[in-house]
């Protein structure tokens, strides 16, 4: 999906990864994360993102939750890390890393509230009234008032199966009335995923029908329950392209991940202003009839993977067709459509998210000016592997 774009604007980070497994520095399942040019692509972001007026959350499950690249995005002054799950919530704490929104998309345990209230996130999103009461009664017992946002969403919304909860409009106000009792919790913003995705026909980022659910919800939480709504959080393919849209749509919040990395689907079909900066590196296993196999792991079931480079080098390396395993399968090898040499490296660059891969994660400076440097390798929940 991004390979022929990532060989025309970041054709070292292919060399590098070539050279890194051909030196046996990497194994087979390792993306490679090419940090200056995710720094690069993150201060883009922020600069677009402060003339329009729009605060910043950075996502990290796309980059397998790695410390490394989040402490270098607090450097750029990003608000905070998104955190998906409670998982992600935990190891970045025990990272040090900032929490700026938790609780959405999954919501926290009951065993877990005090604990991730206890890192004071920026904002918490609730999805019920039981919720709710669970993180008051946390900032109660820890002294403070804890900002949350409310999950909104109607009839006609986008959104993806297993990700449902929130609020319906036509129950927000009964809700949002009881959950504003609380003591020690303030409603503070709405928001809902995804509120923009690309469009392939008109070639740009546009938003969706859950934008106006947000726009609805803020004015009703306003003129009836006096709810003062500071965060309309318009999170899913924030990048450079599309924080203008979400300052003319009156949103405030974004939550760049992909556009981080500079793979969105807006980038597979366009120059955007980021540079890819991800790749993934594998081996050839073996042949079979007319195909041959790479080692598996990072499959991911949205990816779109097309093609490969395989070979020793990136001069000599040839473009090969992939097919991506099925989806009742585990994806122990990935699947090339012609024959290729045992030991080659391969090369791919397709749509991930690494933290529900069994990868690694090599973070490597120095590529733009053709000294790479390892600085840590990683699993893909952001832990070192030694």
């Amino acid at each position: 999906m991004f390979l022929d774009i990532t060989k025309k604007r970041n054709p070292n980070l292919i060399k590098t990864a070539f050279e890194l497994h051909q030196n046996g520095l990497i194994q087979p399942d390792t993306y490679i994360i090419d940090l200056d040019n995710i720094v690069d692509n993150a201060r883009k972001i922020k600069k677009e993102a402060d003339e329009y007026g729009i605060n910043l959350y950075f996502m990290t499950k796309q980059v397998g939750r790695n410390p490394i690249v989040c402490k270098e995005l607090m450097k750029l002054g990003y608000s905070g890390a998104v955190a998906v799950d409670f998982k992600e919530a935990m190891g970045l704490k025990e990272n040090g890393i900032k929490l700026g929104h938790v609780g959405h998309l999954v919501q926290i345990p009951t065993n877990l509230v005090e604990d991730i209230v206890s890192a004071k996130p920026e904002v918490i999103t609730v999805y019920s009234v039981e919720k709710a009461l669970e993180i008051s009664k946390a900032a109660e017992k820890l002294g403070f008032v804890q900002n949350i946002m409310l999950r909104v969403l109607d009839e006609g919304d986008n959104l993806y199966p297993a990700q449902y909860g929130g609020f319906y409009l036509n129950e927000l106000l009964d809700k949002a009335k009881k959950i504003k009792e609380l003591s020690n919790i303030n409603i503070c913003g709405v928001t809902s995923f995804p509120c923009f995705l690309y469009d392939s026909k008109e070639k740009y980022i546009k938003e969706t029908p859950n934008v106006e659910t947000l726009k609805k919800a803020q004015k009703l939480l306003e003129d009836n329950l006096k709810i003062k709504i500071q965060q309309l959080n318009m999170p899913s393919a924030t990048c450079v392209s599309s924080i203008k849209n979400i300052a003319k749509q009156g949103g405030t919040h974004g939550e760049p991940g992909h556009g981080l990395t500079g793979t969105t689907p807006y980038h597979a079909e366009n120059q955007g202003e980021e540079i890819p900066c991800l790749v993934y590196v594998s081996e050839i296993s073996h042949n079979l009839k007319e195909e041959s196999f790479c080692y598996g792991g990072g499959n991911y079931r949205r990816s779109h993977m097309s093609n490969a480079l395989v070979g020793k080098s990136f001069e000599d390396a040839t473009n090969v067709k992939t097919k991506s395993p099925s989806l009742e399968s585990i994806d122990y090898y990935i699947t090339l459509k012609s024959n290729a040499n045992v030991g080659d490296t391969v090369v791919m660059s397709y749509r991930t998210q690494i933290f529900v891969t069994r990868s690694s994660v090599a973070v490597v400076k120095g590529i733009k000016e053709g000294k790479p440097e390892v600085l840590g390798i990683y699993d893909s929940q952001g832990r070192k592997i030694k």
